[in-house]
């Protein structure tokens, strides 16, 4: 049960590990780091405290940094053995991939009846299913000889009270333990097993980080992509199992109940909603495709029903039969790899690509799950964030529903682990469960979120898509308008590689475009395409109803201020009171098509002073 700590091990051995961009900082001998990984490094060794916690967002390379301190801590014979603990099957040979390029060997192959591992590897790789099913035994590992252990994606020490106990009672006598996570906390309150906790200033004991690397940072240095969440509304009809038929449109402030039911009918691949979201994904793919060859699309479906049934959907749409992943079994680990190391366009998987597989071609995503609880979304996002090189920009097709629409504008924002904080019954926690993942069949159906089931059936009778506008760095841009439309165009269509400033730039030429369309449109009688039935007869003399009029002013008016506050820094609301004193006139809700136009062409002239 020993392990070798090989030849010439080191700070050399992780040389090997691809560099982002070499040139942005050096410390010591790791010339090759992020300038984040040097500093959390020379953070470490500060103190080379017992236990470090890295929080850095998905896709800025926590592998990389955690292997660079493992080589360093081995290198110093600060320890002697490696232990990694992963949330899935696949990750675990994902680590010792990475890990074979740093010169450092790990048995993912490892399990617990074997007891022990070969001399010849440096440690192992094991996941939390695997350690909580025989704890003793990973204690006696642990024992045996100095280790360190890190935890990758730690939130999962707590997903059952059983893995936070088994998870401390086999790594409590470790000389050393990295903790990694990529994610904002867990939503529940279930204390993390070896992860520092103080009060705030409020009392609520809440979660040390030693080092932090968030989105916001790592998209300024060009460690991760700038995301486009490309927001798809439209009307859905369902009945309900009492007869009742009922409908609504997505994103337009229903109650919780009907806003699940609306977003379950939209994601019924029987509907036309998907089948249109997934024609302008395919689009945008195209686009993206024509500057980087390999980019490719990931579908994240609800459970392995309807990841089949988008499958057949993309088939017709492209001709090709995408790669689908409905399990965390060796058969799907192969076909992820195979698909990452290709050049095929889509990919249709349940859950298990949402945490920390590694696919770096991922461009264009489809959010077609009904998971919403902030961990998720941020792993599921940080799938399609890393960037390969300049230029590369992940667009995501979302439905427009309130939950993700909060998250995709609060993409920059970093959450720490609050105890002592009440939980709502009935409350998701972390929906994406590793543990049952690991032990379920390919074919088992896993069950969709809280918020969308319930005790009554239901039958989804139709679903209609319309692009509903673009979400970039918490500022909104465009207006409703039906898929295939020039309108729609303007952003799909945006091209494959952009710095951030340049996506910036032509999100806002794209909107004035697309209102000097909308505006010639209503001079001229014709109504916008997401104006109603006027819109397929090429034209109408009834004008469109007041209430949708206002609701396109407000939006587009809405879209402007938030431009101007990025712009400047400066709140929405002072924005808006300002608009008010130039412009006159009462508050948004209450102004009028002409106080509302006003506003408009005032702030338009002001940007295009900026």
């Amino acid at each position: 049960m020993s392990g070798s700590e090989g030849p010439g091990l080191g700070t050399s051995a992780a040389e090997h590990l691809s560099p982002a961009f070499p040139e942005r900082a050096a410390w010591g001998t790791a010339s090759k780091l992020r300038a984040w990984q040097a500093e959390a490094l020379e953070a470490y060794f500060v103190s080379e405290p017992r236990d470090f916690l890295a929080a850095a967002t998905p896709g800025a390379g926590k592998t990389t940094f955690a292997l660079r301190l493992a080589a360093e801590l081995l290198a110093r014979r600060a320890i002697d053995r490696i232990t990694v603990v992963a949330p899935t099957e696949h990750l675990k040979r994902q680590w010792a991939d990475a890990a074979h390029r740093a010169g450092i060997r790990l048995d993912p192959m490892f399990s617990n009846a074997a007891g022990t591992y070969g001399r010849h590897y440096h440690g192992v790789a094991v996941t939390y299913a695997q350690v909580a099913v025989r704890a003793a035994l990973h204690r006696t590992i642990t024992e045996s000889r100095r280790t360190l252990v890190i935890l990758d994606e730690v939130h999962h020490g707590g997903d059952a009270l059983s893995w936070g106990d088994a998870i401390r009672e086999a790594f409590e006598p470790a000389t050393r333990r990295l903790l990694l996570t990529g994610t904002p906390f867990r939503s529940d309150t279930a204390p993390i097993p070896f992860v520092t906790y103080a009060p705030d200033e409020k009392g609520i004991r809440t979660s040390q980080t030693d080092y932090n690397y968030g989105y916001g940072r790592a998209l300024k240095d060009g460690v991760v992509r700038p995301v486009l969440f490309m927001v798809y509304a439209g009307h859905m009809r369902w009945r309900t199992k009492a007869g009742d038929e009922m409908e609504a449109r997505l994103g337009e402030g229903n109650t919780k109940d009907i806003t699940g039911q609306a977003w379950r009918t939209a994601l019924n691949p029987e509907g036309e909603w998907i089948p249109a979201v997934l024609r302008s994904a395919d689009r945008r793919l195209s686009e993206v495709r024509q500057q980087i060859p390999d980019a490719g699309g990931l579908v994240i479906a609800t459970d392995h029903v309807a990841a089949r049934a988008y499958a057949a959907i993309l088939k017709e749409i492209t001709g090709e039969y995408p790669t689908v992943v409905l399990s965390d079994e060796k058969e799907a680990s192969d076909r992820i790899d195979e698909f990452s190391s290709g050049t095929s366009r889509w990919m249709v998987a349940v859950r298990m690509v949402s945490e920390g597989v590694d696919v770096p071609r991922l461009s264009v995503g489809v959010y077609a799950t009904s998971s919403s609880t902030p961990l998720f979304f941020a792993q599921a996002i940080g799938r399609f964030v890393r960037a390969r090189r300049r230029g590369e920009t992940a667009s995501i097709f979302l439905p427009n529903v309130p939950n993700l629409m909060a998250l995709a504008n609060t993409m920059e924002l970093e959450r720490d682990h609050a105890l002592d904080r009440p939980t709502k019954e009935g409350e998701e926690g972390d929906l994406y469960n590793p543990e049952d993942a690991m032990v379920a069949a390919a074919n088992r159906e896993e069950k969709a979120s809280d918020s969308l089931t319930s005790e009554f059936s239901y039958e989804a009778l139709s679903s209609e898509a319309t692009f509903d506008r673009v979400v970039y760095e918490g500022a909104e841009f465009g207006t409703l308008a039906q898929p295939d439309t020039d309108e729609e165009l303007d952003f799909i269509g945006l091209p494959g590689l952009l710095e951030p400033e340049q996506v910036h730039e032509l999100l806002q030429q794209r909107q004035a475009r697309q209102a000097k369309r909308q505006s010639t449109r209503r001079k001229t009688g014709v109504s916008d395409a997401a104006g109603g039935d006027s819109a397929a007869g090429g034209g109408s003399d009834i004008p469109p109803p007041l209430y949708r009029t206002l609701k396109e002013q407000r939006s587009l008016l809405n879209s402007l201020v938030g431009l101007w506050a990025k712009n400047t820094g400066e709140p929405h609301g002072l924005v808006h009171a300002e608009l008010r004193r130039a412009c006159g006139g009462p508050a948004v809700p209450q102004a009028s098509v002409t106080q509302l136009q006003a506003r408009i062409d005032y702030l338009r002239k002001r940007l295009n002073h900026h």
